[in-house]
């Protein structure tokens, strides 16, 4: 599926990620998926209201906390800088799609990194 939203199609995710050598581009490519597919999941689905969007982020959360065992194979972790980068990044996919009010803590709320 091709996004469509021209904010995210323009937008480079986790790029503090991809600019610091500790975390493995192959891996940040990984992170980078995730946050596409749920752009295809928004734009597919069409989430009516908040409740419905955190259902996804978290879907997609579950997904970055699969991840860490892959970064700790590459010597890395999801750890501040990651934490940061990556909530940021679900903040900027929910205010892309019209969820300004979305509350980032509960956007990455099944995260256990």
């Amino acid at each position: 599926m091709t996004i469509t939203n021209q904010q995210i199609a323009r937008h480079a995710f986790l790029e503090a990620m991809y600019a610091d050598g500790y975390y493995p581009d192959h891996v940040v490519d990984l992170g980078k998926a995730v946050l596409v597919r749920l752009c295809e999941r928004i734009e597919a689905e069409r989430p009516a209201d908040l409740g419905a969007l955190y259902v996804l982020t978290a879907a997609a959360t579950e997904e970055f906390n699969e991840l860490q065992t892959a970064f700790e194979e590459a010597d890395s972790e999801i750890e501040t800088v990651a934490r940061e980068t990556i909530a940021e990044d679900f903040w900027f996919v929910a205010t892309a799609y019209g969820f300004a009010d979305a509350d980032i803590e509960e956007l990455v709320a099944e995260r256990d990194w």
